[in-house]
Order: structure tokens, then sequence, then C-alpha cells
């Protein structure tokens, strides 16, 4: 059974609800929660348990679907598509959107680049000695 009720859409988060809708699918595929070939919930049945309207839900799949993260057959249903790097894709686009937030920020600071460079290598130095304790 899907188990949908875990979608939080919030109002105040400025994106539109179809987008917050996307990327809990997406971070759900990453994690590996929704594996290739999985189905996705119904539209309908999604935008009930979220409390969104059809067409929110339906404009997210659409989306998803033309982004290659999931698959829709007639008849059938949206199902994760069977990309064997999509977990790792995901994670990679996460982790550029945190990525462009970073320097964003170090540039309102006037950060140069080096010394972005140089507190990402001690933040990245600081985590591996915490896992390896």
């Amino acid at each position: 059974m899907h188990s949908s009720s875990e979608f939080l859409i919030s109002q105040a988060d400025g994106r539109p609800m179809y987008l917050q809708l996307m990327d809990q699918i997406r971070r759900r595929i990453a994690a590996g929660d929704w594996p290739p070939g999985y189905e996705l919930p119904s539209i309908r049945v999604l935008a009930a348990d979220v409390e969104v309207s059809v067409i929110t839900v339906k404009r997210a799949y659409l989306e998803l679907e033309r982004e290659g993260v999931i698959v829709t057959r007639q008849g059938k249903g949206s199902f994760v598509a069977n990309s064997v790097d999509l977990g790792s894709e995901l994670r990679r686009r996460e982790l550029d959107e945190h990525l462009t937030a970073a320097v964003q920020l170090a540039l309102a600071l006037g950060l140069s680049s080096k010394e972005l460079e140089l507190r990402l290598r001690e933040i990245r130095d600081e985590l591996a000695q915490k896992e390896r304790s």
C-alpha cells in the first residue's frame, strides 16, 4: 500500500505546491524508499491524501515524467523510471542546489573562491573525522 501521508505541503514555503510535491517525490526516490519500478499513488489518491487539487498532482507527475524521473503507462499508472543511476543523479542535483546556495552566500559575504574552497575542505574534514570516531 502507498504511504503518501508523509508528504507535507507548506503554505509558508514560497514555492508552488507542485514543486514542493516534486521535491518530496525526488527525495523518496533518491533515498531508495521508492525504487525503480515502484508504482506511485494514483493522481486522485495522492491529491486526496495531500489535500491538494488533482491538477497540482498531475502537473508534478507531468514535470517528473518530462525529467525522466517517472514513467506513466496508459491505464496502468505511474512508476519510478528504471534508470539505474536515478538515485545518485537526484542526490547530485540536490548537492548542486545546496552548493549554489553556499556560493551565493559566500559572494554576499565577500569571500573569495579560495576562502570558500578552504572552508568547504575544513567542513568536509570535520565531518570525515566525526564519522571515523
